[in-house]
C-alpha cells in the first residue's frame, strides 16, 4: 500500500529526455532533444512526416538506443533496462497492431501473454474491457471483419489491458472517420483518467487540442512544447494547425 501511495504523489516525471541525439550515418534524425512528461499526462507529440518523431518514440519504448544522452523512462534508463521499460508500456502503431487472422479474444489472449498476465488476470480484465467497449459477445469474430475505427479502438484496448505506467500511440487515428477519432480520443481521457500516461503523436493538428501539452518538431529538433492555449498566445494563432504553419514555415513567417 505504501508504494501505491509514494507512486501516486510522486512529481518525478514519468519521461524525461535529456540531450537526446539519434544519428544514422551522418544523418540526425534527433537533435538535442530536452523534455519531461508528467504522470497521467496526455502529451502530444507533433511534427510533419520526417521530423524525426516516430525514432524518438522507438527509443522512449526501449526499441531502439541513442547515439548520446539520457532517457528515462518510468523510472528506467534507456540505455541499461531497455526490456524493464518494455514491461512498463503499452504500444499501439499505425502500422502494427493486430493479428488479422485471429480472434478478438485470441488476439487479447496472445498479448496477455506478451505482457506477462496470468490467465486469471487476462480473464478478467480482457472480460472487462471488451464489455467496456460492448464487444463482449463479439469475442469470437476474426479481427479481418472488423471495420478499421473497430480495429484501432480494439488496438487500443489491447495496449493498456495491463495496465501500463505509459502507452505510446503511433498516428493512432489514421485513416478513421472523425466520429470514430472523437471516440477513440474518449478512450485515451478514460486511460488518463486511471493514471495511465498518454504519449501520442499525430498530423491531425485539431487533435493537439486535445492534449495537455504538445511538442511540435521541426526537422529533428524540438521547436515548441508548451499547453495548446499557450501555443497559440505564443504564435498568435486562431488554432493549432496556424501554430504549426508558422513553426514550419519559418522562411514564410519573416518575410510578412
Amino acid at each position: 500500500m505504501h508504494n501505491q501511495s509514494h507512486e501516486i504523489n510522486s512529481t518525478e516525471p514519468i519521461i524525461k529526455v535529456d540531450k537526446l541525439v539519434k544519428r544514422f550515418g551522418n544523418f540526425e534524425a534527433n537533435k538535442s532533444l530536452c523534455f519531461h512528461v508528467d504522470k497521467g499526462e496526455i502529451f502530444g507529440f507533433l511534427g510533419a512526416n520526417g521530423a524525426g518523431k516516430t525514432t524518438a518514440m522507438r527509443i522512449l519504448s526501449g526499441l531502439s538506443k541513442p547515439t548520446s544522452g539520457e532517457v528515462w523512462v518510468a523510472g528506467f534508463n534507456v540505455n541499461t533496462h531497455p526490456e524493464s521499460i518494455k514491461k512498463n508500456i503499452g504500444y499501439m502503431s499505425q502500422k502494427f497492431s493486430l493479428f488479422e487472422d485471429l480472434t478478438i479474444w485470441e488476439n487479447m489472449r496472445f498479448f496477455s501473454a506478451v505482457y506477462s498476465m496470468s490467465k486469471k488476470q487476462f480473464k478478467e480484465r480482457g472480460q472487462e474491457l471488451l464489455q467496456e467497449l460492448g464487444i463482449w459477445e463479439e469475442r469470437n469474430r476474426m479481427v479481418h471483419d472488423l471495420s478499421l475505427g473497430w480495429k484501432q479502438k480494439l488496438a487500443f484496448t489491447v495496449a493498456i489491458m495491463h495496465k501500463p505506467a505509459i502507452v505510446f500511440l503511433d498516428e493512432p487515428t489514421s485513416g478513421v472517420d472523425p466520429i470514430t477519432r472523437r471516440q477513440f480520443w474518449e478512450m485515451i481521457y478514460e486511460a488518463s483518467a486511471e493514471g495511465i500516461t498518454v504519449f501520442v503523436t499525430t498530423h491531425y493538428m485539431d487533435e493537439a487540442e486535445y492534449c495537455n501539452r504538445v511538442s511540435i518538431m521541426v526537422d529533428g529538433r524540438i521547436d515548441a512544447l508548451d499547453t495548446p492555449e499557450n501555443l497559440k498566445k505564443q504564435f498568435n494563432a486562431l488554432n493549432m494547425n496556424e501554430v504549426f504553419i508558422k513553426l514550419a514555415r519559418p522562411a514564410v513567417n519573416s518575410s510578412q
